[in-house]
């Protein structure tokens, strides 16, 4: 049922056009995937988002567990149901969310002193950010939970150890995200999910070249359909995140689809197309938008200027998303000022359709040889490098 056919090989490049095959359709890469943290992309619709041609999604296996839980989800056969959506969607394990939220600083008022994670070598003890409630994960019952949510690709349990973190501990968290995700992958294997869902490991080993080369083998050797690369874009400065992609890809299959977390910028996108991803996730443009920013071919601005009060422009005069072919950036300033939810859905359409033509762009350059001076042109014309 999963499979990945590389289309196209880039000229002098490591960047590919491919196919990959799930349940509810096929996804081109490379490909930017829109996140819906709690089953909805912030502010719009499953048929504008289809509008928007978005072939796949995310939803937050951390947040759906919590509220409404896994079961919930289950009784409606599956998140696709649930949510209306017919298309792909992939889960994340919940794992990051566990570690950067369950942080005292994060949990309400009402949490108790003993809030920090316990990470043990069977899984983590944290507190929930909604209640202050406790839970218990392994990597089987974060794997389980995503078997009841019904993704079409599944992440496995990892430990995302933090940037700042000894070389000594990103060592034990490799190791601990290794045995994890042997425990996903029986799991998996023995609930007859195969079929059903693809189930991706992820290769850690924070900015340590050698370690990011034996979590890369190690991965790899699960020959499971996809592969992710996760704990970047977590603080390390571009070149670090650039020469830690150049040294996971070598050791990774060619014939699965590779997976960068997180990442969502335009100039990190073909830069990390040119060195061999094939998939990409971020909440930034939809986050953006939340904040009043958008997305030109000239970089990055922010709508409640007041240089843009009384401009006739649309937010970018080269752009035939909905927002710009109907409205001005005047009047999207007034809306954003007012606080108008109308302000945060055009802008959030309009950031989404930026990055997903972005990479029909970027897989039209492919497909005609062109990628390299795609990108260098595109780049030169960028003001928020």
């Amino acid at each position: 049922m999963f499979e990945f056919k590389i289309h196209k090989l880039g000229k002098n490049t490591k960047a590919r056009t491919g196919v990959f095959s799930t349940p509810h359709g096929k996804i081109q890469t490379p490909v930017f995937m829109p996140v819906g943290t709690r089953a909805t992309v912030k502010t719009l619709s499953p048929d504008e988002l289809k509008t928007l041609d978005a072939e796949i999604i995310l939803a937050n296996t951390y947040h759906l567990m919590l509220r409404p839980g896994e079961k919930t989800i289950k009784k409606f056969k599956g998140l696709h149901k649930w949510m209306n959506w017919d298309r792909p969607i992939l889960t994340d394990s919940g794992g990051f969310q566990i570690f950067s939220l369950g942080q005292d600083k994060d949990l309400p008022k009402n949490a108790t002193k003993t809030a920090k994670v316990r990470i043990k070598e069977n899984g983590v003890e944290f507190q929930s950010h909604l209640d202050g409630s406790r839970h218990f994960i392994t990597p089987e019952k974060a794997t389980k939970i995503q078997h009841d949510i019904g993704a079409d690709i599944i992440m496995a349990f990892d430990e995302c150890a933090p940037g700042d973190s000894t070389k000594e501990y990103f060592i034990k968290a490799m190791n601990r995200t290794h045995d994890w995700l042997t425990k996903c992958k029986a799991t998996h294997e023995k609930a007859g999910k195969n079929k059903t869902q693809a189930l991706f490991g992820i290769v850690q080993g924070g900015t340590y070249k050698d370690l990011r080369e034996i979590s890369a083998k190690f991965v790899a050797s699960q020959n499971l359909p996809g592969n992710a690369i996760g704990g970047l874009a977590v603080g390390e400065n571009k070149a670090t995140m650039l020469k830690m992609i150049e040294t996971v890809i070598p050791h990774l299959p060619e014939n699965k689809p590779r997976y960068l977390m997180g990442v969502g910028t335009p100039p990190d996108l073909l830069e990390a197309v040119d060195r061999g991803i094939d998939m990409f996730d971020c909440v930034l443009p939809t986050r953006l938008a939340r904040h009043s920013a958008f997305w030109t071919q000239k970089g990055l601005n922010h709508i409640k200027n007041t240089k843009f009060k009384n401009d006739k422009l649309p937010l970018d005069p080269k752009c035939n998303c909905y927002a710009c072919k109907n409205f001005s950036r005047s009047y999207i300033y007034h809306l954003m000022r007012e606080g108008e939810l109308l302000g945060h859905r055009l802008m959030t359409i309009h950031n989404l359709h930026f990055l997903l033509n972005l990479m029909r762009l970027i897989r039209t350059s492919i497909e005609q040889g062109t990628f390299k001076k795609f990108k260098s042109s595109f780049l030169k014309k960028w003001q928020n490098k």
